[in-house]
């Protein structure tokens, strides 16, 4: 079983990310669920996807995934990477994470400080973390949109499933026009 929490804020692609694993899943004939909490999305507000892939013939009953069960935490922001860290497993759990900080409506108004040196709180407790300037990367392939696909591609490096099934798997998933930039972003993530 693999449990996967992709967490970021409203508008950076969690939830598409998250169809990417459900393909992967499907094409290699894994049983998959997924879940997804949406907060105040559509204002920047924390989004948090659940994925769970069951080994071959094993069988997800539940996407949910409690406090130190998730193998990968895959960050769209530092915040959020620290605000999930509590559900990765200590015991051989990832973390990739976006090195972008997105401010929080309470540090824009004041009432709240956005937390420093986020990195190397993670780092503390796992030090093999993986912070990516993914904005920049996303940037590159042609637009700051295609930051998921950018982490995408650096977590997909790093795992054991062929290269072209993930990019068969985001072909399949985001629109026709989208599919080239996608794809540069990904490769661009996989490059690191």
């Amino acid at each position: 079983m693999k449990s996967i929490l992709i967490a970021g804020v409203g508008g950076q692609g969690t939830l598409l990310a998250s169809m990417v694993f459900g393909q992967i899943a499907l094409r290699m004939g894994y049983d998959v669920k997924l879940s997804e909490v949406h907060g105040m999305a559509q204002r920047g507000g924390s989004v948090v996807t659940y994925v769970r892939m069951g080994d071959q013939g094993e069988k997800v009953y539940s996407p949910v995934i409690d406090e130190c069960g998730a193998d990968i935490l895959l960050a769209f922001e530092e915040l959020e990477g620290l605000r999930w860290l509590p559900y990765l497993n200590p015991q051989g759990g990832k973390l990739y994470c976006n090195s972008q900080q997105v401010l929080p409506m309470p540090v824009i108004i004041g009432a709240a400080e956005y937390p420093q040196n986020i990195p190397g709180k993670i780092k503390t407790y796992f030090p093999d973390a993986v912070f990516v300037d993914a904005l920049k990367l996303a940037n590159e392939a042609g637009s700051v949109k295609a930051v998921n696909t950018v982490l995408l591609g650096v977590l997909a490096k790093n795992m054991p499933l062929d290269k072209e099934i993930w990019k068969e798997a985001i072909r399949s998933v985001v629109k026709p026009k989208f599919i080239g930039l996608n794809e540069n972003a990904f490769e661009l993530g996989y490059a690191l």
